[in-house]
């Protein structure tokens, strides 16, 4: 009976806890940026996360650690789910889009659903020639 007692205690305390944190989070506002996880360049390397801004017209990866990516002129030339593959790296519930930038350059970021639309309007997409 006593280990009931101290496990009713014991998941208070952490609804406490857990409660506090969320609301120290709400707090503290909305986190600018778009999250997600990219590898530059597109198909090859590891996912790393961090965020992509769009300030001023220009997108830029900023991953966790390390230095900023500059995306000049990037443009989404696709739009996809992740393979099974990609699904154990990232979340599977993600859609991938890659990006051409000036300079030859491309990177995929996968990010959210919800998120699609927000990353497609920081890095338009590309017209196609048909």
């Amino acid at each position: 009976m006593i280990e009931y007692v101290f496990l009713a205690g014991g998941i208070a305390g952490a609804g406490w806890l857990l409660r506090r944190k969320h609301r120290a989070r709400v707090a503290a506002g909305p986190v600018p940026g778009i999250p997600g996880m990219a590898r530059h360049p597109a198909g090859q390397g590891r996912w790393k996360p961090g965020r992509v801004y769009a300030e001023e017209g220009e997108a830029r990866w900023v991953p966790w650690r390390g230095a900023a990516l500059p995306l000049p002129g990037a443009r989404a030339t696709g739009l996809r789910v992740p393979s099974i593959k990609e699904g154990i790296s990232i979340n599977p519930g993600s859609r991938i889009v890659t990006c051409t930038y000036d300079g030859g350059g491309s990177i995929e970021i996968a990010v959210m659903p919800l998120d699609v639309r927000e990353l497609l309007e920081a890095v338009p997409q590309a017209e196609s020639s048909t």
